[in-house]
């Protein structure tokens, strides 16, 4: 009786992994080919301010207060911003990215998957997915197009992958294993 329940859960299992990968498969591989022109409500909704860190490369970008402490990845959907945030003492590596259409309350979520490369639902090949967040009914997570674009994503429909550089892929890659913490900010 014992080998036939564990036969049922290992069978279980395989298909809650199925279907998270399909999930997962179906919302990062949704950026389109071409950027849409920008209606009149998204030049309309305000930018944030550019500080004077943003505008001079050669100093970082400061972790946004209320982030948490430890290892952790933030992303604050307002910037267009990442950062991947190590040890004590080390100096965060931050980047930009475009921001899907389905954004993650913010708060504090764990990378539950993770595919090093598929092709989109559009073709476009991508890489470095981690998943980590639903929104709207969507999966959310970082990955980057393997031609190196971040086109803004069709604002009519709902996606869930956040772009990145190649090297940026590459990066959170190496720090956002499973269970790695990530922590959304406005």
């Amino acid at each position: 009786m014992a080998r036939s329940s564990s036969g049922i859960v290992a069978g279980l299992t395989v298909a809650a992994i199925a279907a998270v990968g399909f999930l997962g498969y179906q919302a990062s591989a949704t950026a389109p080919a071409h950027p849409p022109k920008a209606s009149a409500q998204q030049s309309a909704a305000p930018s944030p301010a550019p500080s004077a860190q943003a505008a001079d490369p050669a100093k970082p970008v400061a972790v946004p207060e209320g982030s948490g402490t430890g290892s952790r990845v933030v992303y604050s959907v307002g910037q267009k911003r990442v950062w991947l945030v190590g040890e004590n003492g080390q100096q965060p590596k931050s980047f930009t990215v475009m921001p899907s259409t389905a954004h993650p309350k913010p708060g504090t979520y764990l990378v539950n998957s993770r595919s090093g490369a598929v092709t989109g639902s559009d073709g476009v090949p991508i890489e470095h997915v981690v998943r980590f967040a639903t929104a709207d009914g969507v999966v959310v997570g970082f990955s980057s197009r393997v031609d190196g674009q971040m086109p803004e994503p069709d604002q009519s429909k709902k996606t869930g992958g956040i772009r990145m550089a190649r090297a940026d892929g590459d990066a959170m890659w190496s720090f956002a294993t499973i269970n790695s913490k990530v922590v959304v900010v406005p």
